[in-house]
């Protein structure tokens, strides 16, 4: 059965699968079990598709239809493939500007850092497939439709995307506040790509380790931070003032 984005029931949500449709996430039962169940599990870990194991209150929450125990959440978007669009890329006449998000994980925040991405000109986002923000109509509404003009990718692991992207020539730079390095004082007139990590943790220890670069932005005030979608706009805008002149 479905419904707008959501699709409820097992066989449903395998059939789903099977056809190509393309599962941003699915919610499922704590404790199910079964011989269709286990069908399930084997499709979502082959296909890497997020899951949460959760009470059934929330899942009566989500929708009070007839769920069995399971809803998917359909991803109103289609992905891109990372590797077909870094070549394209590089073969416009842009210079590229990529954005990788390690695990952020709150939709609106993730709708805002589109909308922004898409009003500085950003060549893809690329989001890890399990432990990010999925893509719902709460994404859509934040990113003003800005979500429809934005090449997006799912990988499986952002340190692969990001071994890539440096293969292609393409400088990573994290922002990150354990540097010296201010955004300001980094060439970003080559193809680049920014990193921003999670709302509470920041960018991955090991994804730290692997960038070429890593900068920060000035803080006058006592508090130390800011919201993740205002220092990606800061950090986007700073590319757009460095190259506006090329």
């Amino acid at each position: 059965m479905e419904q707008n984005n959501q699709i409820f029931g097992i066989r449903a949500i395998i059939e789903a699968i099977n056809a190509g449709k393309t599962i941003d996430k699915v919610f499922i039962q704590k404790g199910l079990r079964g011989s269709l169940f286990n069908e399930l599990d084997i499709l979502l870990k082959k296909n890497h598709i997020s899951v949460s194991f959760v009470p059934i209150e929330k899942l009566n929450r989500l929708t009070k239809k007839n769920h069995q125990g399971v809803i998917a959440n359909i991803a109103p978007i289609n992905f891109y493939d990372l590797e077909n669009l870094v070549a394209k890329t590089l073969e416009s006449e842009e210079t590229p500007l990529f954005l990788l998000l390690d695990q952020l994980s709150d939709v609106r925040n993730f709708g805002a850092i589109i909308r922004t991405a898409e009003c500085t000109g950003v060549s893809g986002i690329i989001i890890q497939k399990k432990g990010g923000a999925p893509v719902t109509a709460d994404t859509v509404k934040t990113s003003a439709g800005a979500i429809f003009n934005v090449p997006i990718c799912k990988v499986d692991h952002i340190k692969d995307a990001i071994y890539y992207l440096q293969a292609s020539d393409i400088k990573v730079i994290a922002a990150s506040e354990k540097t010296d390095t201010l955004i300001y004082n980094i060439e970003l007139n080559e193809p680049v790509a920014i990193v921003m990590g999670a709302e509470d943790v920041g960018i991955s220890p090991s994804v730290l380790k692997i960038v070429d670069e890593t900068a920060k932005l000035p803080m006058k005030g006592s508090i130390k931070s800011l919201n993740v979608s205002v220092a990606c706009g800061t950090l986007l805008y700073e590319v757009v003032r460095q190259r506006i002149h090329i």
